[in-house]
């Protein structure tokens, strides 16, 4: 059973109804699917109730999503920088202390490294041209995995994966390595030195045909 963190929009439309919708790009619980997992959605709730939730879960994914607040990091607003999503803020960073706490493998997507970082104490680069090409379309750029990493047993050669970033990582959290670089350097995935399962990959698995890096997290969720 695998965990997906989801948004939390103030009008979605479906039939004659226009609500306030948790939602999720039907991406993420396909790619689940594809890699041999159960897909759960886990929409914003009272942090209080992330370690409950991450309990019942054999691992987790932190999807992507909005730009994180600035003050979770310390710094100042880039005029660049989007608006917050202060529930998303804290029910994700509680889930990710829950589930660091609990042992439970974790895959940060995008948005999701990015917090992992930060929850880690780390800081980001709040804009980087060149990542996200046109506004609304994926592009694409390859990256490189770093020799002997979890990244790299997962996916062993440089590859091009479906990417739609502005901001990255600037220094990194506490124990958390480098573990793929795009051509321009920005790191591209970070993840904790075993015998953790924790992950964070820049780009976006779920747009592209690769399940890999979804596999290896439903493998690790099954030990």
């Amino acid at each position: 059973m695998i965990g997906v963190s989801t948004y939390l929009e103030a009008g979605a439309r479906w039939g004659v109804w226009e609500l306030e919708a948790a939602l999720l790009p039907v991406g993420y619980p396909r790619l689940v699917q594809r890699a041999g997992g159960l897909a759960a959605m886990l929409p914003p709730d009272d942090p209080e109730h992330a370690a409950a939730a991450v309990a019942r879960l054999d691992g987790l994914v932190v999807a992507g999503g909005p730009d994180v607040d600035p003050v979770r990091y310390g710094a100042e607003r880039d005029p660049r920088t989007g608006l917050p999503a202060p529930d998303r803020d804290v029910w994700e960073l509680a889930l990710i202390d829950a589930a660091l706490a609990a042992g439970v493998p974790l895959l940060g997507i995008c948005r999701g490294m990015q917090l992992l970082n930060v929850a880690l104490g780390g800081t980001l680069v709040q804009h980087l041209d060149g990542h996200a090409e046109v506004v609304g379309v994926f592009g694409g750029h390859p990256v490189k995995p770093v020799p002997g990493t979890l990244y790299a047993a997962a996916v062993p050669e440089e590859t091009t994966v479906p990417t739609y970033h502005h901001q990255a990582v600037d220094r990194l959290g506490r124990n958390l390595i480098p573990s793929a670089h795009a051509a321009d350097g920005t790191v591209e995935a970070v993840e904790l030195p075993s015998p953790a399962w924790v992950l964070g990959v820049q780009w976006h698995p779920e747009m592209g045909g690769d399940v890999r890096v979804m596999r290896a997290l439903v493998e690790a969720a099954g030990g």
